[in-house]
């Protein structure tokens, strides 16, 4: 909501940067706990990582610029230069990079998948606490206790305006999802399956989420938004993902 933190010089730090940080690096410390409990390279986990965050990066940005053509062919410059990305844009762009990594180091890809499950999950619900600071990802217009104004010159939709706090929402259920893939990954017999079940409730998460975002630059397929019509794929690749470690029985660690 604030997203002006301090200066440094004439450099503003922004809170949106700052918890995009912060979920980076709490997923790298994460990465590296259960790399060494599942006896996986600390290196290769270090340098899959970094890698997927580029990629996904660049990912999450293409995908806001597809979403909002005429927007960027207006004003190139400022579309690039903005805060705005599409998360299933840099999930789906990460995944891309760590399945090519790992071919190339002959690394099991859904192995490394399950135990980093977490960690994106992880990741995204500090991120979600920056969509709140800068304003963006915001909910539709209510009148209820729980709805938040944002100060204008936010992403936000402008002073005086009450919305649902989407972007708290799905923070909150991104941690949930951490402490439930943490739980089947440490905790289960199904460590195999975390990354499915990652799939499925992060899918199922944001297609309903969708329901309530008031942000409509998404886009749309149809009747549904972008996030949602991806989010159908997801959950599908998802269950696809258990049966198919029904029959592989592969145990991690």
């Amino acid at each position: 909501m604030y997203n002006d933190w301090f200066k440094i010089g004439s450099v503003t730090v922004h809170g949106y940067g700052v918890m995009i940080a912060v979920g980076i690096l709490a997923a790298f410390w994460m990465a590296e706990r259960l790399a060494k409990r599942f006896h996986l390279e600390t290196n290769k986990i270090d340098n899959l990582i970094f890698l997927c965050v580029i990629v996904g990066f660049v990912g999450a940005k293409g995908l806001f610029i597809l979403t909002d053509l005429k927007g960027f062919m207006a004003n190139p410059i400022a579309t690039l230069g903005s805060q705005g990305f599409v998360v299933y844009g840099g999930i789906l762009s990460g995944a891309l990079a760590g399945y090519l990594y790992c071919r190339h180091y002959h690394l099991d890809f859904l192995t490394y998948f399950h135990v980093l499950a977490p960690c994106i999950a992880l990741a995204q619900g500090f991120g979600r606490i920056g969509c709140f600071l800068a304003g963006c990802c915001y909910g539709i217009p209510t009148d209820a206790w729980y709805g938040v104004t944002f100060p204008a010159g936010s992403l936000g939709p402008g002073a005086g305006i009450k919305v649902i706090p989407t972007e708290l929402i799905s923070s909150l259920g991104n941690f949930i999802i951490f402490g439930v893939l943490y739980y089947v990954l440490t905790k289960s017999k199904e460590s195999n399956k975390t990354g499915a079940w990652y799939l499925i409730l992060y899918g199922f998460g944001r297609f309903l989420v969708e329901f309530i975002r008031g942000d409509l630059i998404r886009g749309m397929v149809g009747f549904l938004s972008t996030s949602q019509f991806i989010s159908l794929f997801v959950v599908a690749g998802g269950v696809g993902l258990l049966m198919l470690e029904n029959k592989r029985k592969v145990v991690i660690g």
